[in-house]
């Protein structure tokens, strides 16, 4: 049995972000301006160049074994697949993206309610659509082929994908609520994933692309420190990081290593040099695997 996999790519808005993550991941991805096909350097793998969009229909459908894409398209394609984990990242920040229901800032209108109705554009439409359902108000939704902000104040209101929420605020719009939270998902086939050798090898690269996420938000410190210090600093540090301790050549001193929080390090490491921490160094995490 074949168990080359043929994965999709996410072409579009998440590609570069996706081109990233598999590099920090040990994967060499390369993608051609010409081709819908990339390279990479696994044997095990053929890649293809799908929109996030359309992926999950495809990886159901077996056209693919896997694929990435955000939980908003599984739930809009209504995709009977397996998703195999979660991986928080996005084409701007780590943030997740959320889709939000906004209106204009003048309307006067303040809840979902007050769109009785009336006509709302989205590209979501299918998880629109359930939204008002399950509220029992009743609008027409419309499909929205793009520059959707605009149409906020040509038809009533909006169902918009945002990670930082400045087009809504460039396009002076608020949101009046939240229709859910999506990441990223690698998924896979149902046929392929109850294969055992195309199952270990996506699970290997779950395994991969989680720890290439946990390692972009973490660092490692590396410190000297007097040997008398020791339960200072260990204080000092998370209380769920236990540091490696070597000794040096003079034996009135230890070096401590420890992997940290990036957001962790701006106060740690004062903290650190207070207490006589020397040769402090921070370097980055390709991969972090627990």
């Amino acid at each position: 049995m074949d168990t080359k996999l043929k994965i999709g790519l996410p072409k579009g808005s998440l590609q570069n972000a996706t081109v990233d993550l598999f590099k920090r991941a040990g994967y060499t991805v390369q993608v051609s301006s010409r081709s819908y096909f990339p390279t990479i350097d696994d044997p095990s793998f053929e890649a293809v160049l799908f929109r996030a969009q359309e992926m999950s229909r495809y990886v159901e459908d077996g056209i693919i074994d896997l694929g990435l894409t955000g939980h908003d398209w599984i739930c809009e394609n209504k995709s009977d697949v397996v998703e195999v984990c979660q991986l928080t990242y996005s084409k701007a920040t780590a943030k997740p993206a959320k889709w939000v229901l906004a209106v204009p800032a003048e309307s006067g209108i303040d809840k979902p309610e007050q769109l009785e109705g009336g006509i709302i554009a989205t590209e979501l439409v299918n998880v629109t659509e359930q939204y008002f359902k399950e509220k029992g108000i009743k609008v027409k939704v419309e499909f929205s082929w793009g520059a959707t902000e605009v149409k906020a104040r040509l038809l009533d209101g909006i169902v918009e994908i945002t990670e930082t929420g400045s087009s809504l605020r460039a396009n002076n719009l608020k949101i009046i609520d939240e229709l859910m939270i999506s990441t990223t998902r690698l998924i896979a086939n149902k046929a392929a994933w109850a294969d055992p050798a195309k199952r270990d090898k996506i699970e290997a690269l779950a395994l991969m692309l989680q720890s290439a996420i946990e390692g972009r938000e973490k660092l490692g410190l590396k410190f000297n420190l007097p040997a008398d210090k020791l339960n200072d600093a260990v204080g000092i540090l998370p209380a769920a990081k236990s540091p490696t301790v070597s000794h040096l050549a003079d034996n009135n001193f230890v070096a401590l290593e420890v992997i940290i929080e990036e957001s962790d390090s701006r106060t740690l490491i004062p903290q650190l040099k207070k207490i006589g921490a020397s040769g402090i160094f921070t370097y980055a995490l390709n991969q972090v695997i627990a």
